[in-house]
């Protein structure tokens, strides 16, 4: 049999042996409907095109009604202007505490100097009134600094347990139980210090009077303590939870996990919440005047009275003739808490800062 020689109806017997030799792919097939289909949207496209060219189609825009565009517009405005009342409020108190404490300061009888570094505050004398301030700011960083002494250590530890120790039962409760002694009001913490702390100090430690720097420092740090546990555990909880995961899967204890995971990664929220509590007890007022005795005298150990910046305001203010020179040293003194918490905000900042770069 020739190679080359063709035969009647070979073709068919291999077609009909091997079914897959003339198999189309099932792109290839047409499909009548869906292309009488493609073939009328195109239609209506060009059909469409050519009247939106020729203006026979009108396409109409939504028209608002206008108090729906006043309302949107105010809605703006009030956002606006909430946003900046902050700013505002803060320039209009600083602009009332310095205009009404700007007289003093071109007085021939006062000197800033013996302000600032004097510990003699005799207001009212007829023959030598003397204003100096610095036992009340030495009252005011002793209480500020023992009530720290004292917060910073329970309320970042109360933050790291509610945070990541105790159960979901336990959590809510010592959450309201700490929102429970954040909304006591001060003067009830200095009642408290007032009558059974007092007391307490004079029972344990011998000392003449009740009233002094460990009264205040430990009724600010129950003050301040709140703030420092909120905050702190926001920052916690503010962790990523792959951190943790990570730590350990490594194998850390969970202590560990809290020392060398936690706490550097949330270190920023945590300084925020000491600074809360040190802005906390610096701006306290009636606690620190029930609880310190009222005493101008710079303070030798935690056992003597003392006297805050924002006591000797909160005592004087009223009795001090308006526009005497009392009156305006006074202010002068709400210039200068304003300069210890502007000072305090900056150094802030700039930990902060050096701490992110690292």
């Amino acid at each position: 049999m020739a190679c080359g020689k063709w035969v009647p109806g070979r073709f068919r017997r291999n077609q009909a042996t091997n079914p897959k030799a003339e198999t189309r792919n099932p792109k290839e097939i047409r499909n009548p409907k869906a292309e009488t289909t493609l073939q009328l949207s195109r239609n209506m496209n060009s059909s469409t095109t050519s009247s939106l060219v020729d203006g026979d189609l009108t396409v109409r825009k939504a028209v608002r009604p206008a108090w729906a565009v006043l309302g949107e517009r105010g809605l703006e405005i009030l956002i606006y202007l909430c946003g900046i009342s902050a700013i505002v409020f803060v320039l209009g108190i600083f602009f009332f505490v310095f205009k009404e404490a700007f007289p003093i300061l071109s007085n021939k009888h006062f000197s800033l100097t013996q302000f600032l570094f004097s510990d003699q505050w005799y207001p009212t004398s007829e023959v030598n009134k003397r204003y100096g301030v610095l036992a009340m700011i030495a009252g005011t960083f002793s209480v500020t600094a023992l009530a720290m002494l004292i917060a910073v250590p329970f309320g970042l530890g109360a933050a790291i347990y509610i945070s990541e120790f105790c159960g979901p039962k336990v959590r809510e409760t010592l959450k309201i139980v700490i929102e429970l002694l954040a909304a006591i009001p001060s003067v009830v913490w200095g009642f408290i210090g007032l009558t059974v702390m007092s007391r307490l100090i004079v029972k344990y430690t011998g000392a003449p009077v009740g009233v002094n720097v460990l009264n205040g420092g430990i009724i600010l740090a129950l003050m301040s303590v709140p703030i420092i546990v909120s905050i702190g555990e926001d920052a916690l909880k503010a962790v990523p939870d792959s951190y943790r995961e990570a730590g350990l899967a490594l194998g850390a204890t969970r202590w560990q996990l809290v020392w060398r995971v936690l706490l550097p990664a949330a270190k920023t929220g945590l300084l925020a919440a000491v600074l809360l509590g040190v802005a906390r007890a610096v701006g306290e007022t009636m606690a620190v005047l029930m609880a310190t005795g009222h005493a101008v005298h710079i303070p030798h150990s935690v056992l003597d009275s003392v006297r805050t910046l924002t006591a000797n305001i909160a005592a004087e203010l009223g009795e001090a003739p308006a526009g005497s020179a009392h009156y305006q040293v006074l202010f002068l003194t709400g210039v200068l808490l304003f300069a210890i918490t502007f000072a305090v905000n900056l150094t802030a900042d700039f930990i902060v800062r050096g701490i992110r770069r690292k």
